[in-house]
């Protein structure tokens, strides 16, 4: 179904949806916007997820005595 949802042209026609819904001035802004939640949002999952330990930290060092 969306095998060809990524052609050239697709892409052509949703910029210019986007220029002509939020303006070429305001489009920056918007964009700017989109980059900042993304950010936030990025770090939020990871604040939900801690990290795993370190593989190397759990196995015993076979160098020691």
């Amino acid at each position: 179904m969306l095998r060809n949802a990524s052609e050239p042209w697709h892409l052509i026609v949703l910029l210019g949806v986007c220029v002509l819904v939020f303006g070429s001035k305001q489009l920056p802004e918007v964009a700017r916007g989109v980059g900042k939640s993304m950010r936030i949002l990025k770090a939020e999952t990871r604040a939900l997820h801690p990290d795993p330990p370190h593989p190397a930290a759990s196995r015993p060092d076979s160098r020691e005595p």
